[in-house]
């Protein structure tokens, strides 16, 4: 978590943004002489709206934001109306879980307005909100989208010196085997699971068996991922309990360290969200008690049945994924590792193009993507890693291609900084050596090459030493041994492959 790559500090800036949103968003609810209730509203929707919508460029991240509220707004009409009628109001929740995870096939606007349509259900559910509130909300859901939007656009517009690299898309497919309906359809059972479940336990607070088997689907593609996403959030949630019984009880909802401490979850959201799931979930755990605190309703029991509901959820997602249309993680692993090697060329070919003095060529979004595409090899690759995998010989080649594959990161970054220097000379070995890792990549990305064909092809020859004034070369030369050492992992004997 904290030594995971920040290139430019952008998490670390986003999550300080994210704090000034999220604080701007209920002070003004609470100048507006709002409710607590609304007040917390408007706060969860800032959070969403600077955690989800994460379009490529600012002009699309600006439309979606603003379409927010014709997801959202519908949404609390239906929860807040349905409040009184159980059997409608579940019918209903898992209509939106379905049209939550299915709009994800229209890229980040439709995932963003999943999310944030399915949350504010959630959100009623949570704060128990009534058709009577409903106006208040809507107030406070309002002011909060133009205060996350002033913190975005205005305040503290990141995204105009350093535009968001494009989250990578999702793997192809048709029909029922694409994976946004094929989730919507996992999601849907796994909710409706955990649902049934949950209000058997608790028939005040069954949503959060429902939230969870809901996120716990949220970024992953094949059945490894969101059995390990599942085994992380209930180990985020434990800690994140014992966490809120030395922390979040004693305070009994004091406003002014609640608040505080409220921010710092904020913070630790946005900055854990990409490197460590377990401990985003953490911080989300923390906060959910803090509310309870601040809403006089926390007790040790309701955190025991936090984490009862949690457990729920997870074992809702777990059978979602094996029993209705399952997809083997092995189907996903060298998908996803082949669109990182071909980002690595792109980055490298970008690289020497703006050496040789294009000025258009800019290696940086391929550089931004890379560390993207990184995320979802780890997170495909997870199931193999973790601590309870029986499998050890894939488990140390999986480990072996993740490290190789950061260092690859490494070097196109530090490739990347060297072509933005307008002083870099352009080496005349840089061309041979730019190719020999186009050559490499395509070697280690044929489809169903053999060992010796792809070594064959991978035989470059030992790098020279390079002058201490050749940088870029360097970490070319790195980049042709990295790719080299990646042979074994990824052509081992059949029966044994990481993607076998």
């Amino acid at each position: 978590m904290f030594v995971a790559p920040d290139p430019g500090r952008q998490r670390l800036r986003n999550s300080l943004r994210a704090v000034m949103g999220v604080g701007l968003a209920v002070a003004v609810a609470e100048l507006a002489g709002l409710s607590l209730t609304a007040s917390i509203t408007g706060g969860l929707a800032a959070l969403l709206a600077l955690f989800t919508v994460l379009d490529p460029t600012v002009r699309a991240q600006r439309v979606t934001t603003a379409l927010l509220p014709a997801a959202g707004f519908p949404v609390l009409a239906l929860a807040t109306t349905l409040h009184g009628t159980p059997a409608a109001r579940d019918a209903a929740f898992l209509a939106v879980v379905f049209a939550g995870v299915y709009a994800r096939r229209w890229g980040p606007r439709g995932h963003a307005l999943g999310i944030f349509g399915f949350m504010m259900f959630f959100v009623t559910q949570f704060l128990h909100a009534v058709p009577a509130q409903l106006p208040e909300l809507y107030a406070a859901v309002g002011l909060a989208l133009l205060s996350a939007g002033a913190a975005r656009f205005l305040l503290w517009p990141i995204e105009r010196r350093t535009p968001p690299p494009a989250a990578p898309s999702g793997l192809p497919g048709t029909g029922l085997a694409r994976t946004t309906t094929r989730q919507a359809f996992q999601a849907t059972a796994a909710c409706g699971f955990a649902l049934a479940l949950g209000q058997f336990l608790s028939e005040d607070r069954w949503y959060w068996a429902v939230g969870t088997a809901w996120w716990i689907f949220v970024n992953t593609a094949s059945r490894g991922e969101t059995l390990v996403r599942g085994f992380r959030r209930v180990l985020g949630t434990v800690i994140g309990i014992a966490a809120g019984l030395l922390i979040a009880v004693p305070l009994h909802g004091a406003p002014a360290p609640t608040a505080a401490l409220v921010a710092v979850c904020v913070f630790g959201i946005f900055y854990t969200a990409a490197p460590s799931y377990s401990w985003m979930m953490f911080f989300v755990t923390v906060m959910a008690g803090l509310l309870y605190g601040l809403l006089g309703v926390l007790h040790p029991g309701l955190l025991l049945l936090r984490f009862e509901e949690t457990a729920v959820g997870a074992i809702g997602a777990a059978l979602a994924v094996v029993l209705v249309l399952p997809v083997t993680t092995h189907a996903t692993n060298d998908a996803w590792i082949q669109r990182t090697l071909h980002c690595v060329r792109l980055a490298t070919a970008a690289s020497f193009k703006r050496l040789a003095g294009d000025p258009d060529a800019d290696p940086a979004p391929h550089a931004a993507e890379l560390e993207l595409l990184l995320g979802r090899v780890r997170l495909s690759l997870a199931p193999l890693v973790h601590p309870l995998s029986p499998y050890r010989g894939r488990k140390a080649r999986a480990q072996r291609v993740i490290a190789l594959l950061d260092e690859c990161a490494v070097e196109v970054r530090g490739l990347a900084a060297v072509a933005a220097d307008q002083d870099a000379s352009h080496d005349a070995r840089l061309a041979a050596a730019c190719w020999r890792v186009e050559a490499a990549v395509e070697a280690l990305t044929v489809p169903h090459a053999d060992r010796a064909v792809r070594t064959e092809k991978l035989a470059v020859s030992r790098c020279e030493a390079v002058p201490a004034n050749a940088p870029a070369l360097s970490h070319v030369n790195g980049l042709e041994r990295l790719l080299a050492e990646l042979v074994d992992p990824l052509t081992a004997p059949r029966g044994i492959l990481l993607a076998a």
